[in-house]
This record gives C-alpha cells, structure tokens and sequence, in this order.
C-alpha cells in the first residue's frame, strides 16, 4: 500500500470497493472473512473491520449472523424500499408501476453534460415515464443516463425499477444520490400526463445518483401528483 494522506482503513475500504467495482466480487457473493483479508493486505482484524463496517453501513455490503459477509445485491423491491419514499395515509410503502416508457438517444446538452460530467460530444440516453399508483396516474419521470456507460439502453425494454438493471446487467452499482425537493404548479404538458388541472401542485424531485467511484451515473426528474399519498423522510 503505497503513502497516501487516507487513514488506513479508509485505504482498506477503496481497495475491497475497487473488488466489487472490477466485478472481482459480484452481488450477492460472499466475500472473504476479517482474518484472510486481513492477512492478504497486510493490515491488522481491526482496520478490516472498521472498513467492512462502514462498506455496511452505506449498503455496499449484508452481513449475515452466521453465514458471513456478501457484497449487497440490487433487487426491485429493495431499491423501491430504498430510493422510492412515498407512504399512503396507512403507513403503507408505495410500490408505482409503469403505465407506459420511451426511451431514446442524443447529444448530451449542456446541462446534461454538467450533471453526469460529461464532455462534449458524447451521447446520452433519455427516458420518459409514466407511473401510477392506486389507479391513477402518480409520477411522470426524465431520467438520463450516459449511453457509453449504458450501450443498447434506449433499444432494449425499459424496467419497472432501474438500479437492479444497472448492477445486474452493467456492472454499475448504484451507491446513493442527493435529491432536491421543490413544489411547483402542473404546466399543460405535465398536467395531461397526470391527469390532474393545469395549476395544481405538483412534487418535483431533482435527483442525481453516484456510483462506486463517486461518479454521478444519474440525472432524474419527478413530477409527483400526490393526492393521499406524502413523502416521508426518517430522521436519526
């Protein structure tokens, strides 16, 4: 391990990131105990230990009492769980399906290349969906990504959920995001994908999603028609 102003442990933890982001250590897979990790990086249990805990804590890793420590695996219903935040009045997590998707390819434009850090000239991917919940119309979403990260996205099927797309079938894990909440007024446009008057309020969520190597993979806007359904944020 070469010198470097990181402390120990924090160089421990981008090596065994480096492991899941090379596809050396895949979803769902079982990596190596304290010990025989420790011995292979010439370190001691504790800062192993210190390392595997924070990987825990941010969802990269799952320890399991008895069995050991897996590199986590993106599913459907974690990812709703985990990136979708809307409750109904019971308390209940709302789980949206998508009424209709399009995708497609472009230039990336300028403030596309300034979310997803981008260059000029490269491509990007955009996607356009509707989600319902209840019944009725919930969430019109623009998402884009970059198509040299993503190849084939805007021609193959569009998922219900996109982060266990990504890892699975890409090899991009994504490992958390900031999102920026705002509300503003239904434009003619958005208010006849939801169904709702011109005017009405609507939730705009501005996302921007990163990956293991802290690159942002992901720039997404919601527009959500709330009705009895709120956005819930657990604190502490």
């Amino acid at each position: 391990m070469g010198p470097t102003l990181l402390p120990l442990y924090a160089q421990v933890k981008a090596q065994l990131i480096e492991r899941i982001q090379s596809g050396e250590w895949k979803p769902g897979e079982l990596i190596p105990n304290e010990f025989d990790l420790a011995k292979a990086l010439g370190v001691s249990q504790g800062t192993v230990r210190k390392a595997l805990g924070e990987m825990t804590a941010e969802k990269l890793l799952l320890r399991r009492q008895g069995r050991g420590t897996f590199v986590a695996e993106h599913t459907p219903e974690s990812m709703l769980f985990r990136f979708f935040n809307f409750y109904d009045e019971d308390g209940v997590h709302v789980s949206p399906e998508t009424i209709w998707v399009r995708s497609r390819s472009g230039a990336a434009k300028p403030k596309e290349r300034l979310k997803l850090w981008l260059e000029g000239g490269e491509r990007v991917v955009r996607i356009s969906r509707l989600r319902g919940y209840g019944g009725r119309p919930f969430a019109y979403e623009e998402i884009c990504v970059s198509e040299a990260l993503f190849p084939g996205l805007a021609d193959g099927e569009i998922p219900n959920t996109l982060y266990d797309h990504f890892q699975h079938n890409y090899g991009v894990t994504v490992t958390g995001g900031d999102e920026k909440l705002t509300a503003v007024a239904a434009q003619e446009q958005q208010a006849a994908h939801l169904d709702v008057e011109v005017g009405s309020p609507l939730l705009q969520l501005n996302r921007q999603t990163f990956s293991l190597d802290g690159r942002p993979i992901e720039w997404r806007v919601s527009l959500c028609a709330l009705g009895d359904v709120h956005y819930l944020v657990r604190l502490g």
